[in-house]
């Protein structure tokens, strides 16, 4: 490979790279897995799959979930932005 075929494949793949990137800066989306799971991306590094009647136990408890939270708000951390 000559040196402008290598400059323009690392160009290439820094521009894919910012698109990868910008994909992923704080959307989430839906999905149903493989094995017919919700699966959220976007959260963390892995998404978080669980079955339809685990999800609406969760948003069942969504008052409950946010109640702790604010009861607990000094003993937990936030993650940091980036």
């Amino acid at each position: 490979m000559s040196e402008e075929d290598l400059k323009a494949e690392l160009e290439q793949l820094k521009a894919e790279n910012e698109r990868l990137k910008s994909q992923r800066g704080g959307s989430t989306r839906l999905k149903v897995s493989e094995k017919g799971g919700v699966s959220v991306y976007g959260l963390g590094r892995f998404p978080v799959t669980l079955y339809k009647e685990q999800w609406l136990r969760l948003l069942a408890m969504a008052d409950e979930i946010r109640a702790f939270i604010k009861e607990h708000d000094a003993e937990l951390k936030a993650k940091p932005e980036g």
